[in-house]
């Protein structure tokens, strides 16, 4: 505090923020803004999820446009507008190509960014998800299995946010999981025993071979994990089972796995979906 001419005291004013500042991040998605922007949805290192504006990208001569696709990782230099911050400079990190070469790759990359786009508010920071959103899409670019990368990725972004399955003892009773054929409940938050499952409305059977994998998941590193060979039957189980939990967290459908599966099957994806 300062003595002012009168005598008085008065505080200094604060000092403005910085103007621009810089962020290293992945694209999630955009959408068209105006005549020739496009408003972009991004998760970052720094900042965690943040929209901003690209101006003109929609342009044929943008500079930028090739920076900015969906799951693409970048430097960028942002000014800060009046609400939104405007994107002054972009360039690539890494365009993660290979999951651009086929359809399948583009649904599986496509599930990753819309998993934390749901679960995530703006300008939250969290690098932990940062870097498990970017080591993912580098996993699956760089030819790891799909299934086992997407089931890790599934696990520990559930611990990230709060909601880890319980998979050792039954989230009802808490008695210890014997090595049987159990049941899942999404409400319960993780497996139920045979004799609590059984009562347990909404509940589905799990396999010990599906909770063997998942528990595997759960409490390995991802090169521990990689090491697994996950069955078709177990894994299709699996990505089942996951799919209902998340969507009970987020009490909505989620879009890429039905685009996935149409892939799948030999569809056109539904540009509805």
């Amino acid at each position: 505090m300062l003595v002012n001419g009168y005598g008085g005291m008065y505080n200094p004013p604060m000092p403005a923020r910085e103007r621009s500042f810089r962020v290293e991040a992945v694209v999630l998605r955009h959408t068209d803004w105006g005549e020739a922007d496009r408003m972009l949805t991004l998760f970052t290192r720094e900042m965690g999820k943040l929209r901003a504006v690209a101006k003109g990208v929609r342009r044929e001569r943008s500079r930028k446009a090739g920076h900015l696709e969906p799951f693409t990782r970048v430097h960028l230099l942002l000014a800060r507008g009046r609400e939104i911050p405007i994107i002054t400079q972009a360039e690539t990190i890494d365009a993660y190509l290979p999951l651009r070469q086929d359809l399948k790759r583009v649904g599986e990359a496509s599930y990753i960014v819309e998993l934390i786009d749901r679960f995530t508010f703006e300008e939250e920071e969290n690098p932990g998800m940062f870097r498990l959103l970017a080591d993912t899409l580098s996993r699956l670019a760089g030819g790891d299995e799909p299934s086992l990368a997407l089931r890790y990725y599934e696990m520990r972004l559930l611990d990230m946010i709060g909601f880890r399955p319980k998979l050792f003892t039954c989230a009802q009773c808490d008695g210890e999981i014997q090595p049987e054929d159990q049941f899942f409940s999404a409400q319960a938050g993780g497996v139920l025993c045979p004799h609590c499952g059984g009562r347990a409305p909404g509940a589905v059977p799990v396999s010990m071979s599906a909770l063997k994998y998942l528990r595997h998941m759960q409490r390995s590193s991802y090169a521990e994990a990689k090491r697994a060979v996950l069955p078709p039957a177990a894994n299709h189980e699996m990505e089942t089972l996951m799919e209902d939990y998340l969507t009970y967290l987020l009490e909505r459908t989620l879009n890429a796995p039905k685009i996935m599966r149409r892939i799948a099957r030999g569809e056109a994806p539904d540009k509805r979906s």
